[in-house]
C-alpha cells in the first residue's frame, strides 16, 4: 500500500494539524509515513499545506507530484492543486469555502460542507476534523480510532474535553460520503 496525498488551506484552517494526525496515525499503526509541512510567514490567513505519504514500503522522498488524494479547504488550494490528483485519485473540497465545481471529470470528487458542520457542532476548528472524516470514510488509510487516540496524545489532558466534539466532527465528515 501506497498513499500520497495533499491537504491545503489558508494557515489557522488546520490543514497541517490534519496531516500530521494522518501521519501519527499511519505511525501508530506500523506504517512508514513522511509529513511534510510547508507554510507562509503568516500566523493565520497565509497559504499552508503539506503533504503525506503513508506506506507498506519505505519512502524514498517526501515529495508528492502525483496525489492519491487532495483536500481543498479554500478556492486558492483548489486552483493550485486540483491538477496534482492522478487520474482515477480523489479530490476533496470544502464547499462550506469554494464556491466552484472541479474541472477534472477522470478523477473522484467529494464536496464537504466542513464549515457548516462544524458550526453546527459549536466550533468552528473542527472543520479540518469534518475533513479528515470524509477522507477516512472514502480512503480507509488508517482507522478513525486510531485517529482519535493521535488527536487525544496531541490535545493532552487539559483539552480532552474536545475529544468528544472531535469524533463527533469525525461522523459527520463520514456521513457527507456515504
Amino acid at each position: 500500500m501506497l498513499h500520497q496525498m495533499i491537504s491545503a488551506g489558508f494557515g489557522g484552517q488546520g490543514v497541517l494539524l490534519l496531516g500530521q494526525l494522518l501521519a501519527y496515525s499511519g505511525m501508530n499503526e506500523g506504517k512508514n509515513v513522511s509529513w511534510l509541512p510547508s507554510y507562509g510567514p503568516e500566523m493565520r490567513g497565509g497559504t499552508a499545506n503539506c503533504t503525506v505519504i503513508i506506506s507498506d514500503e519505505e519512502i524514498g522522498s517526501p515529495v508528492v507530484v502525483d496525489a492519491d488524494c487532495v483536500v481543498a479547504m479554500n478556492r486558492p488550494s483548489l486552483d493550485k492543486y486540483e491538477n496534482n490528483v492522478a487520474p482515477g485519485g480523489k479530490l476533496f473540497i470544502n464547499s462550506s469555502l469554494i464556491d466552484q465545481k472541479a474541472k477534472r471529470t477522470d478523477i473522484e470528487v467529494y464536496y464537504i460542507p466542513c464549515n457548516e458542520i462544524a458550526d453546527q457542532l459549536g466550533n468552528s476548528r473542527v472543520a479540518n476534523i469534518v475533513m479528515l472524516g470524509a477522507y477516512l470514510k472514502k480512503t480507509g488509510v488508517v482507522k478513525p480510532e486510531t485517529l482519535i487516540k493521535c488527536l487525544e496524545e496531541k490535545l493532552g489532558k487539559k483539552k480532552a474535553h474536545l475529544i468528544p466534539m472531535n469524533e463527533e466532527a469525525l461522523k459527520k465528515g463520514a456521513e457527507c460520503v456515504d
